[in-house]
């Protein structure tokens, strides 16, 4: 795939100016964003994305289309991963509805700066060292059973960076608008806004390490890496407004999301042996009978599993509710009549 500096320059201004119209007409005066406002604009950007990737078809060919359609696929999915995780945070921080717009904007531009930097390294890394790839491909293998079998119910306010913070830095308890910091008789306070802020960053750090990887096992090309993430991104901040309730009912996301990267993780190993040159394996030799499992079925692999994980939680959901209700209805009522006398 030819993609020459020029065209690298469009896009990441385009990304960028993107970005800065979110903040000025959206985020820059707080407000909590109405559904159908969600909703046009998350329609606006998945729509934008699924065209993106069809000129990305018609120019440079299906193959490279189909790589960026399942990588797009698996970010998305990666990121409504972040938005549960960015819910929980809400929550525990308690920060006001008006205000989320801020935080998820930062916490998303960070985002897209930290998975730029990984894109940077990983092309380096990909295009020097083939044994790269058993490495995201080990990474992938753990990350996928943490996903599957991990506990998410640490604390986030009260972690060890947290109490860090508010044993050297004051910390008020009080939001004050949207402001990061606030004076107080004189005294400068950090407030709950900025060490949300904070929490939002660390966890990107971590999804920035599993989004890379996983997309750099189903195309090796840094331009289609770095679009998928960045559409990826682009309408989080609506999507979390729009299925926030939705987020809670997914209750089988995790799963699902194991599977893809754990998936994932066996085609990196699979291209790796392909590929292989380290000595101990096959005498550094490429392992020739390994299959490369091609792109059109990680693309069909990635979205039947979506697809199941999504049915399976709202039916899930679904039935727990039905459950409860009828058992609220078996709790026999008393007449009047048969009322304990006194």
């Amino acid at each position: 795939m030819q993609v020459t500096p020029l065209i690298w320059i469009i896009t990441i201004a385009v990304t960028i100016a993107f970005f800065v119209y979110e903040f000025f007409a959206h985020v820059r005066k707080p407000h909590e964003p109405t559904i159908g406002e969600s909703a046009r604009w998350s329609a606006f950007y998945i729509g934008l994305a699924l065209l993106f990737g069809v000129g990305i078809g018609m120019v440079s060919g299906w193959t490279y289309g189909g790589e960026y359609f399942a990588g797009y696929l698996t970010e998305k999915v990666l990121s409504v991963d972040n938005l549960f995780v960015f819910l929980l945070l809400m929550s525990a921080f308690a920060v006001p509805k008006a205000y989320q717009q801020k935080v998820l904007m930062i916490g998303i531009i960070i985002a897209l700066i930290l998975r730029g930097a990984f894109i940077a390294v990983g092309a380096g890394l990909i295009e020097n060292y083939s044994w790269v790839f058993y490495l995201f491909g080990a990474l992938l293998l753990v990350l996928a059973w943490r996903q599957a079998f991990g506990s998410h119910d640490s604390d986030p306010t009260n972690n060890r960076v947290m109490r860090f913070i508010r044993r050297h830095l004051p910390v008020t308890d009080e939001y004050n608008r949207d402001r990061l910091t606030v004076k107080k008789d004189g005294r400068r306070f950090v407030t709950p806004m900025l060490l949300t802020i904070i929490a939002i960053s660390l966890i990107d750090v971590i999804f920035a390490v599993d989004s890379i990887p996983a997309i750099y096992g189903l195309t090796s090309e840094a331009y289609i890496v770095f679009t998928a993430n960045a559409f990826a991104l682009m309408g989080l901040r609506q999507l979390y407004f729009l299925i926030g309730g939705l987020l809670e009912r997914l209750v089988y996301l995790s799963q699902g999301l194991a599977v893809i990267l754990g998936f994932i993780g066996v085609k990196l190993v699979f291209h790796a042996l392909h590929v292989n040159e380290l000595p101990f394996i096959n005498g550094g030799h490429p392992v020739e009978w390994i299959p490369e499992i091609p792109t059109w079925l990680s693309l069909l692999f990635i979205g039947t599993t979506i697809a199941v994980a999504a049915a399976a939680s709202l039916l899930k959901t679904r039935g727990d509710r039905a459950a409860e209700g009828s058992e609220g209805q078996d709790e026999p009522e008393l007449s009047p009549d048969a009322r304990p006398q006194r």
